[in-house]
């Protein structure tokens, strides 16, 4: 099981940035990478366009979902999560994230977006029908 997010930090201010930008929507996004033991690696993050029905939901469109891993198989990656906004200020999955949530050992990052319009970043593992929170790790260099 996943249980930490190595991540650079360039990477994580690009999705405060676009947690900000669709406030008080909600972004979307896919995380390229791999896996070192216990560890995910991020190699690069996907902006996706959110097909959800409301405003406060999130969906990936499932072409782009299977167009993007279907790249990152060619460099040898994969799609190791995804990554959302939380308008509300709450980073930590919604009812409704869990119940979206089915692939096991994936990861979600929660970019919570709050009165004081600042992105407070969390990230979390889905396994065994539930989310545990992970270690989200610093790490250097990645595509943007």
């Amino acid at each position: 099981m996943i249980s930490a997010l190595s991540m650079p930090q360039a990477l994580r201010d690009r999705i405060a940035e676009e947690a900000l930008k669709a406030y008080p929507g909600e972004c979307c996004g896919l995380i390229e990478g791999t896996r070192d033991g216990n560890t995910a690696v991020a190699a690069a993050i996907h902006s996706t366009r959110n097909v959800a029905k409301t405003p406060d939901r999130f969906e990936i469109d499932p072409a782009e979902h299977i167009r993007l891993l279907r790249a990152a198989r060619e460099k040898e990656h994969t799609i190791i999560g995804c990554y959302h906004s939380h308008p509300n200020g709450v980073s930590e999955p919604s009812a409704a994230d869990r119940a979206g949530a089915g692939e096991e050992d994936f990861v979600w990052l929660i970019a919570a977006v709050g009165k004081d319009k600042k992105a407070k970043i969390a990230a979390f593992v889905y396994g065994a029908r539930a989310f545990a929170p992970i270690r989200l790790a610093r790490a250097k260099g990645a595509k943007v």
